[in-house]
């Protein structure tokens, strides 16, 4: 067996290729609709084997393919960054409307942002799919973790992230203070766009 994913590794990246078309897809009919791209930009990756045995170990798992596919639900994961708010909750709608999906836990950290200021809606799939899983059930049960993002957390998140993982940072109770401040000031200005937006709408119709 190669790789704590084992033989499922290919079956894994089959599941991310059909989320993304499926994205795809549903972004197509919105802007045939509404002349409206939904989404900006859209990565899509299953988790690198170190990584997942790094998680493991943390979680204090054995490094199985039970263990990265059943116990944890990050093996594929993916993060659609949006231009405005709006159209986070309309890309959730149509997730949501998966029919061979249930959506297994949810957390809106874009209205309830984290004491820190991060912000993003997260969502872990269940997802039905024609291929045997790690408990021989076919269609297997697989787990597909979305991030949902505007263009302005995304660059936040990713600032936030180098700088929590840096070691021996001078003045770090500042920089979580002004990355706070920064947090909520480009949150602020995603509402404003979104207002714009809705205007120019409403004058257009």
């Amino acid at each position: 067996m190669n790789g704590i994913y084992g033989e499922y590794r290919p079956v894994l990246e089959n599941i991310k290729d059909e989320f993304e078309k499926r994205i795809e897809e549903y972004t197509q009919k919105e802007y045939e609709k509404s002349g409206i791209r939904i989404y900006e930009h859209l990565i899509a990756r299953v988790k690198e084997e170190e990584s997942m045995c790094e998680k493991c170990r943390r979680k204090n798992l054995p490094e199985t393919p039970e263990s990265a596919m059943k116990k944890l639900h990050d093996s594929i994961g993916l993060r659609i960054v949006c231009s405005f708010i709006e159209d986070i909750y309309k890309n959730i709608k149509y997730i949501k409307a998966f029919p061979d999906c249930k959506v297994i836990h949810e957390k809106d950290y874009i209205r309830h942002a984290k004491p820190n200021g991060y912000r993003s809606y997260h969502m872990i799939l269940e997802i039905q799919f024609p291929c045997a899983d790690v408990y021989g059930n076919n269609p297997g049960t697989f787990y597909v973790e979305i991030q949902l993002r505007t263009i302005a957390m995304d660059s936040w998140a990713a600032l936030e992230h180098k700088l929590k993982y840096k070691k021996n940072v001078a003045n770090q109770e500042l920089i979580i203070a002004e990355l706070k401040r920064c947090a909520d000031e480009m949150a602020s200005c995603d509402v404003s766009m979104q207002t714009i937006r809705d205007l120019i709408t409403e004058t257009e119709n």
